[in-house]
């Protein structure tokens, strides 16, 4: 694999991983017991941690990234496992 495309199935791991460790740990101004601000949204966190949110992601797509590779380099689930209908003819020779 390309150093190229190494990084940017990493970069896709890690967008993917920050969309999903975004609303953990957060506390709405209600929860938390605080005031709101005039024009806050009642949903808005009172308690964003931008650099906890980049860790988790960063420690989450790490792993998943090294999953994916381990698999690329080991070949444990190829297009053949997972694939419901045969593959075409054309790329069944080629293999």
């Amino acid at each position: 694999m390309k150093p190229a495309s190494i990084v940017a199935i990493y970069l896709l791991f890690w967008v993917i991983s920050a969309f999903l460790v975004l609303p953990f740990g957060l506390r709405t101004p209600d929860e938390a017991g605080e005031e709101l601000v005039q024009g806050q949204a009642n949903s808005a966190p009172v308690n964003f941690r931008p650099a906890k949110v980049a860790l988790r992601a960063t420690l989450l797509s790490a792993v998943a990234f090294a999953l994916f590779y381990a698999n690329y380099v080991e070949d444990w689930v190829s297009i053949e496992d997972i694939a419901p209908f045969q593959l075409p003819a054309s790329l069944a020779e080629s293999q």
